[in-house]
């Protein structure tokens, strides 16, 4: 053997040992080796009034693994910013907690805000939009307000699809023009629904505890169904919209999203209540309730559930979208029934025009808020109003590379709220969703409430063509502003899909009784692995 060819063989020896051990370190790597995995508030609580862990250590733990998961490796994107000051505010609450007081329920747990929610801090409020990158809100908004209060430190912002998902058409749920595309941390290459789309990835992946979701329709349940997590949708007017970037005064609401129902709840607590500056708040029957007490098993036996399944398609021929989600819904029930419910299978809810009057108001509303909100922006915001957003998004070179602004187009063109068209809109949406709707339907069978599959497993993204779903349940609890609740009910090959638990305005106890017994029960919830393709499957 010469010396060349001896050289050689070395070479491609010691090349193939190189690329071995490098293989083996790649598949040794856990992205789940992590300390706070599935952690809930409650153990957290516990360690810190024992002593046994420190709120700075807990936020540094996350703060290093959203740059190891959410900034690099999987490059989620599910964040826009990490606060600054959030080790800082971790320290100040351990010195409180040395001095014998627990500040709140929230003691030192990591919350992540939709990039739509004002924090009065250093963090920019964009609603992922680059005509807002800069943009610093005068002060917290109401919930954020008293989140703080609870001993909650707010950990960063969440991206989110554009504009709350209201900017334009064959929108792709989870991109924004500040962050780009939110990957789904089940499979990579799927979509994880929105509009709180990394709000529902942060809490997934285990990038925080809790993170704080808007709906206007579906911005909370879809993405906590595509995700693998609970969101609760409460009665519009239990949460203060105040200092949250509007799209529709009838149909908007914030709400927790979390692993667990026992976590959201907490943090339902300690969001609701009265605001004098949103009059929706002022509805509220019983601002004192508290809704941990509802947190028990056996809330499901002798209650009346309605089956709403026409969200799964036309089955007697042939057309059910998923036959899957189907199967993993017939077993739901039959646990909910064994668990001592009792089902009532019931027809469509919402009337045919339901739809086209929910938008008419919203565009109507849409319009005056967001004016409304710009105006109070600090001076020297370059937006003042809506058409200013629309100049600016022509003139961008990234806002309309995959989609257009249609409906900031359509919103900007209304009379407003004081024109006709909109107030026959409000009333005949108000009529067909809530006495035509809901409420029809549990008076004429006595329910206690309604389930129904929350989505279908997530999507293929793609940015050209915009969204692929075929399941979706929450149109009626939205339209009518009333509560839904959705947790973990099985996965298809891997992708979580969810169940939803709705009902008559400010039923969030019984909901929540019934859901939690159902969860307790079921335990559907996976952890996921960020598998990169479908191939991993």
């Amino acid at each position: 053997m010469n010396i060349s060819n001896f050289r050689l063989k070395l070479i491609l020896i010691v090349s193939f040992i190189m690329i071995h051990s490098c293989q083996k370190i790649s598949k040794k790597e856990d992205l789940n080796d992590f300390v706070y995995l599935e952690t809930t508030i409650e153990s957290l609580i516990i360690g810190y009034k024992n002593g046994d862990i420190k709120a700075v250590e807990v936020i540094k733990e996350y703060i290093d693994r959203i740059k190891k998961i959410d900034m690099a490796g999987p490059n989620l994107r599910s964040l826009i910013q990490v606060n600054p000051d959030a080790v800082k505010i971790a320290s100040e609450l351990d010195n409180l907690l040395a001095e014998g007081e627990l500040k709140g329920p929230l003691h030192g747990i990591p919350v992540i805000l939709k990039d739509n929610i004002d924090s009065g801090d250093k963090m920019n409020t964009t609603a992922g939009s680059r005509a807002l990158i800069n943009s610093k809100a005068n002060e917290d908004a109401f919930i954020v307000k008293k989140l703080r209060e609870s001993g909650a430190v707010i950990l960063g912002k969440a991206n989110l699809s554009e504009w709350a998902n209201f900017r334009g058409q064959n929108s792709t749920s989870g991109w924004s023009g500040i962050k780009g595309q939110t990957k789904n941390p089940y499979v990579l290459s799927r979509n994880p629904c929105g509009s709180s789309s990394g709000s529902g990835v942060a809490v997934s992946a285990n990038l925080t505890v809790l993170a704080i979701g808007t709906e206007t329709n579906g911005s909370i349940m879809c993405p906590s169904n595509a995700n693998g997590i609970v969101g609760i949708k409460p009665t519009v007017g239990l949460i203060s919209r105040t200092g949250i970037i509007p799209i529709s005064f009838t149909q908007d609401t914030s709400g927790p999203m979390a692993r667990t129902l026992s976590d959201a709840v907490i943090a339902l607590n300690v969001m609701k209540g009265q605001d004098s500056l949103d009059s929706k708040t002022l509805s509220i029957p019983n601002k004192n309730l508290d809704y941990t007490k509802f947190l028990r098993k056996g809330g499901i036996k002798n209650k009346r559930i309605g089956v709403y399944s026409l969200p799964l398609g036309n089955k007697s021929r042939r057309k059910g979208y998923n036959a899957d989600v189907d199967s993993l819904f017939k077993k739901s029930i039959k646990l909910i029934s064994s668990l001592g419910g009792e089902i009532i299978e019931i027809d469509t809810i919402n009337h045919r025009d339901n739809g086209v009057h929910s938008f008419n108001v919203m565009l109507h509303e849409y319009k005056d808020g967001l004016n409304k909100y710009f105006k109070n922006l600090k001076n020297d915001s370059q937006i003042k109003n809506l058409d200013d957003l629309i100049e600016f998004n022509e003139k961008d070179s990234i806002e309309l590379k995959f989609f257009n602004q249609l409906y900031l187009k359509l919103a900007n063109e209304t009379e407003g709220t004081e024109s006709d068209k909109y107030k026959n809109s409000l009333l005949l949406l108000n009529k067909y969703s809530k006495e035509d709707g809901i409420d029809r339907v549990m008076n004429k069978h006595n329910l206690d409430a309604i389930i129904s599959p929350t989505g279908s497993p997530a999507w293929s993204s793609d940015l050209l063509n915009g969204d692929n779903y075929h399941i979706g349940s929450s149109s009626p609890a939205a339209r009518a502003g009333y509560p839904n609740i959705t947790i973990p009910m099985g996965n298809v090959h891997g992708l979580p899909v969810g169940i939803s638990f709705f009902g008559r305005a400010w039923s969030e106890s019984k909901l929540i009784e019934i859901a939690f017994d159902f969860e307790q029960v079921s335990k559907a919830r996976i952890i996921p692995n960020f598998k990169l393709n479908d191939e991993n499957l």
